[in-house]
């Protein structure tokens, strides 16, 4: 530091704005700008999903090499996605995550207010919807073409229940745990294996799966498939949050 430079201090003394107290909890992104990052980390997962289910397609005709480049793509890009807007919306990209976390909050945990929810959902089911729009633009496909992949059976559903609920204990199991920092491999890692162990390819996702069923190809699904798929992941977030109750319930001290 010159002689002319003011010290730190003189700066903080000077700015006439308010300053939080050390250690107090910053104040949260405005909700336009969570809106924003739900909206393009939605969107861009699905441009991913999709995106990388269309090139997998067109490299190779054996359907276990276009699950595993699909997949993986989707690990690294969820990966990142999350790392990065995380700190502004808390990276949901999910309205299973957004409605488990309202509903955390009305049970007197941390979470988003109706409010919030109210901004999140339609900002996911748009970016979903955009995504798929904008991977068929970027590999020369019909913009919008409704999918024929018809994913009715019921083990599939099934599957739905099974990769929502493990998706949900995930995330909430590492809140209880003060663990949150490791959501980005912990979340990304999950998907990347649910891919293969749910006979659904875990979709989880409302918004993704509305926006999957944009786009007639690998990634597809048919618009008649997505409302059983929904109502199941639905009740796969009422099972995972269950579990967490059960599973990291929470110890009370002497005094309680």
């Amino acid at each position: 530091m010159t002689a002319t430079e003011p010290a730190a201090s003189d700066a903080i003394a000077a700015d006439p704005s308010p300053q939080p107290a050390p250690g107090a909890t910053p104040p949260r992104t405005p909700l336009v700008a969570r809106a924003a990052a739900e909206l393009v980390g939605t969107a861009a997962l699905v441009a991913i999903v999709v995106g990388s289910g269309i090139q997998a397609t067109q490299l190779t005709d054996d359907v276990a090499l276009q699950l595993l480049a699909n997949s993986t793509a989707t690990v690294f890009g969820l990966g990142v996605l999350i790392a990065l807007l995380g700190p502004v919306s808390g990276a949901h990209f999910n309205p299973a995550v957004s409605l488990a976390e309202w509903w955390t909050a009305r049970r007197g945990g941390a979470g988003v207010t109706g409010r919030e929810l109210a901004v999140y959902v339609p900002s996911q089911i748009v970016g979903g919807i955009l995504g798929a729009i904008l991977a068929d633009a970027m590999f020369g496909e019909p913009l919008v073409k409704w999918s024929t992949h018809d994913r009715s059976d019921g083990n599939l559903l099934l599957g739905e229940v099974v990769a929502t609920a493990g998706l949900i204990l995930l995330i909430f199991g590492l809140a209880r745990t003060d663990r949150l920092r490791f959501a980005p491999v912990a979340v990304a890692s999950y998907i990347g294996a649910a891919y293969w162990f749910t006979s659904s390819t875990s979709f989880a996702n409302p918004a993704v799966t509305i926006g999957r069923a944009f786009t007639d190809t690998f990634a597809g699904i048919a618009p008649a498939s997505v409302p059983a798929f929904i109502g199941m992941q639905i009740i796969g977030t009422a099972v995972g949050l269950a579990l967490v109750a059960v599973i990291f319930v929470r110890g009370k001290t002497d005094a309680e």
